[in-house]
């Protein structure tokens, strides 16, 4: 079922996604060589619980043991934190967050290099990120979620990468995943109209290789099928009158 959100419930999701936005920014500055995913899995947790009433939505999420999800390199999402997982100049992390706070959840992600990386996880970077930023300027009343999924992958085939297609996005607030799911293809004035009140989590995973995956026998982390590189770019976003909000930054 789609919940939509009053601007008060709008305006305390953009609260939590402020102490979202700044958790990104201390898991970021941890990011360097030599650092184990657990690691920053900890910086995320501590620097959360230390906002009054703010918890991580990962979790105990379907028995999600982490409070982010850290994917490196080939894995496009849902890496468990782990202290033998450790950083090396070079890769690329992807870090996935969720905060509960105030009644309601918040969800973004982003993709960092490690140390120096090569021009090819460059460009898988700039380009998914401008991914996600084309998906965002479609989120207008009046517009339908196809509209999002086809700004997303035009940018992604345009950067001769591919969008997987396996994964969505998903409505957000009440729970960690609402109705409708986000696809990030689809074709224009296709699936659910855009209306006020919407709150969509964006989430743009893009592929250096083959847009095919399998999953681990964790049972959790998800990886690119030919072991290429993926990044993941991710914003919660509010559907308003005035044109799209995006909660999860200032």
């Amino acid at each position: 079922m789609v919940q939509l959100k009053s601007p008060r419930e709008i305006d305390a999701m953009f609260a939590g996604g402020q102490i979202l936005y700044a958790t990104h920014e201390a898991v970021r500055a941890a990011v360097r060589p030599g650092v184990s995913t657990l690691d920053l899995d900890r910086v995320a947790e501590e620097f959360i619980r230390s906002h009054p009433g703010a918890t991580p939505s990962f979790k105990g999420l379907y028995g999600f043991p982490g409070s982010i999800c850290a994917s490196i390199n080939e894995e496009i999402v849902h890496g468990i934190p782990s202290a033998k997982r450790v950083l090396k100049d070079g890769d690329i992390i992807s870090v996935d967050i969720g905060v509960f706070h105030g009644g309601l959840h918040t969800d973004s992600a982003r993709t960092w290099p490690v140390g120096t990386v090569d021009a090819e996880s460059e460009r898988l970077l700039r380009v998914t990120a401008e991914s996600l930023e084309a998906g965002i300027a479609q989120c207008v009343v009046g517009n339908h979620i196809g509209d999002i999924g086809h700004a997303i992958e035009a940018v992604v085939i345009k950067g001769r990468l591919a969008v997987v297609r396996e994964l969505v996005g998903h409505g957000v607030g009440f729970q960690m995943h609402e109705e409708p799911q986000v696809p990030n293809h689809g074709k224009p004035k296709r699936g659910m109209k855009l209306v006020p009140g919407l709150t969509l989590a964006i989430e743009p995973m893009v592929n250096l290789g083959t847009a095919a995956t399998r999953t681990l026998s964790d049972k959790w982390t998800v990886v690119t099928a030919d072991g290429q590189r993926s990044a993941h770019f991710e914003h919660t976003v509010a559907i308003t009158d005035a044109g799209p909000r995006v909660l999860t930054r200032p």
